[in-house]
């Protein structure tokens, strides 16, 4: 696994041929894949999993998935939707459970996409962030989701789509109402915290 280890995101080929490959059981590819999504990945994750769980527990399951299954994807254009769906049920599964997680140990998965914080960390331990996060757990999912890939992982609307398979514009409605939501909940609480414009606004 050296070469995917030293992928860059300029050397990563076009991510229909690299899904395909993946498909195929391209153990180079699958690590590629883990690392061109995983990010995102965690934004997902952290939109839906119970506040107590552990993001990089729910993140090995979901690598874990990645290597034992992806030869089920028939298409290779689906393994984008695919991932994002494996990833919410991990975390709602994880809702369900609630209960210690062995650690498991992954092949074909570079090591140092492991153990790699998946987001900066300082997001999530910071205390106005942790509120915000509280806040966020108790918008309605269509709009929980977005606003997390945005405020997490930066990613812009078009990509937002991409993942979601919706339209872009109803990605720029939803984060907006999001962004109210989260407002209105504030200020329910007596207190102002909000999303910075530079974290929110594409």
């Amino acid at each position: 696994m050296e070469a995917a280890l030293k992928l860059r995101p300029t050397e990563i080929p076009d991510e229909h041929v690299l899904s395909a490959s993946a498909i195929a059981g391209d153990r180079e590819a699958i690590s590629a894949i883990w690392i061109l999504h995983r990010r995102w990945v965690a934004a997902v994750i952290l939109a839906y999993k119970p506040r107590e769980d552990d993001l990089e527990d729910l993140l090995q399951e979901v690598a874990m998935s990645l290597v034992s299954k992806i030869s089920t994807v028939r298409d290779p254009r689906h393994v984008r939707a695919w991932l994002r769906t494996v990833a919410i049920n991990a975390a709602r599964a994880s809702a369900r459970t609630r209960h210690s997680r062995p650690q498991l140990r992954l092949v074909g998965i570079p090591e140092q996409e492991k153990v790699e914080p998946a987001i900066d960390e300082s997001i999530v331990r910071d205390e106005e962030s942790r509120r915000i996060l509280s806040l966020v757990a108790n918008l309605p999912d269509d709009y929980r989701e977005p606003l997390m890939l945005r405020a997490l992982h930066g990613m812009r609307s078009k990509q937002i789509a991409a993942v979601l398979e919706l339209p872009e514009a109803t990605i720029d409605t939803r984060i907006s109402r999001a962004r109210r939501m989260l407002r209105e909940l504030a200020r329910e609480e007596g207190k102002s915290y909000g999303f910075s414009k530079k974290a929110t606004e594409p």
